[in-house]
């Protein structure tokens, strides 16, 4: 997949042509530091995946955007940027882009970045599926992109979420209700920690939670991803 940079950092390009070429997906094509000249061979060259700024000179990430959306450009974006607005990020989902990186981010959180975009080009290159294959694609997704328009409050850890909605995403959970106790025996977290987390998949809009009466005995909260 062509991949292009557009970064007014050094520091930052470098580091995310570091991390690109990890990828064996992932050929850079070009790298540049001003938006400009950016849109200008966007305009002209047909490019699988833009890395890209929000603040830059020349014109920033969101203009750069607007006006390829407005030339019927449909390339892929994913935004790194050291702009947490959630004002910003709520326009940059509303232009289509993949993800959204505030920095600093680390090599995991960019390559389950790639691996999204790369999964829903695959979507947009294989003729048919099996309801069996896409589930899976769309259950794979979902993992990299549950929490990706939120900005977490404080208290809740980025690798304590990620590993609850690990084991609600499986194969073997994901589409069935689980209660707090299953969920803390599957992750080895306590069932506080557990139920603090869902509580906040929940007020996301990510999760549902219900009562189970028919237990026989106490009733019991029981918790789902949303589909």
């Amino acid at each position: 997949m062509n991949l292009v940079i557009v970064e007014d950092d050094l520091m930052v390009a470098a580091i995310n042509r570091e991390f690109a070429l990890k990828i064996p997906e992932l050929n850079i094509v070009a790298t540049f530091y001003d938006g400009r000249e950016a849109l200008d061979f966007l305009s002209k060259n047909t490019v699988d995946l833009i890395l890209l700024d929000i603040y830059m000179s020349g014109c920033n990430g969101l203009e750069l955007l607007k006006e390829l959306r407005r030339q019927g450009n449909t390339i892929d974006a994913i935004i790194i940027s050291a702009a947490n607005d959630a004002e910003i990020i709520r326009e940059a989902y509303h232009l289509g882009i993949t993800d959204y990186l505030i920095k600093p981010f680390t090599y995991n959180r960019f390559n389950d970045a790639i691996q999204k975009f790369l999964l829903r080009r695959s979507l947009q290159l294989k003729e048919n599926y099996t309801q069996n294959e896409l589930d899976k694609i769309v259950a794979t997704i979902k993992k990299f992109t549950v929490d990706s328009c939120s900005i977490l409050i404080k208290g809740v850890q980025q690798q304590t979420l990620d590993k609850i909605l690990e084991c609600l995403l499986s194969e073997k959970n994901y589409g069935h209700f689980m209660t707090s106790e299953e969920i803390s025996t599957e992750t080895n977290f306590s069932k506080m920690t557990v139920r603090r987390y869902l509580n906040y998949l929940i007020e996301q809009k990510k999760a549902v939670s219900r009562i189970n009466y028919s237990t026989g005995g106490r009733p019991s909260i029981e918790y789902s991803i949303l589909k």
